[in-house]
């Protein structure tokens, strides 16, 4: 979990103007975990990442832009030393449609594929 990921959920909550207590109520556990996650002590589980942005009425992609930012560059780098499937491999052609349509995700705004919007 990156810094920036804590430092936005805490201006994302200050800005919403709930306090942690609000929030850990909202997401039903104790207010000690909200400043866990604020400070990047804990990571939240995927149920909470979806509830931290139902609150804030943010995008999980929004929420984690340095994250995906990071992930991008990581794939696209190990896409360029991707070694190709044998002659025998019946589904070449998905394979090679489903590497193209990353390679389209990885070079536009990534955040445009997944539906959710900011």
């Amino acid at each position: 979990m990156t810094q920036e990921f804590s430092l936005d959920l805490r201006a994302a909550r200050r800005n919403s103007g709930l306090k942690q207590v609000d929030c850990a109520h909202l997401m039903g556990v104790h207010e000690s975990k909200i400043s866990q996650f604020e400070t990047g002590k804990k990571k939240p589980s995927v149920e909470e990442i979806c509830q931290l942005s139902m609150i804030f009425g943010r995008s999980f992609e929004s929420l984690f832009a340095g994250i995906f930012e990071e992930v991008r560059q990581e794939i696209g780098a190990r896409m360029m030393t991707l070694s190709e499937p044998g002659p025998k491999y019946r589904r070449k052609m998905n394979r090679n449609a489903t590497l193209q349509s990353l390679e389209i995700r990885l070079r536009d705004n990534p955040y445009d594929h997944y539906g959710c919007g900011s």
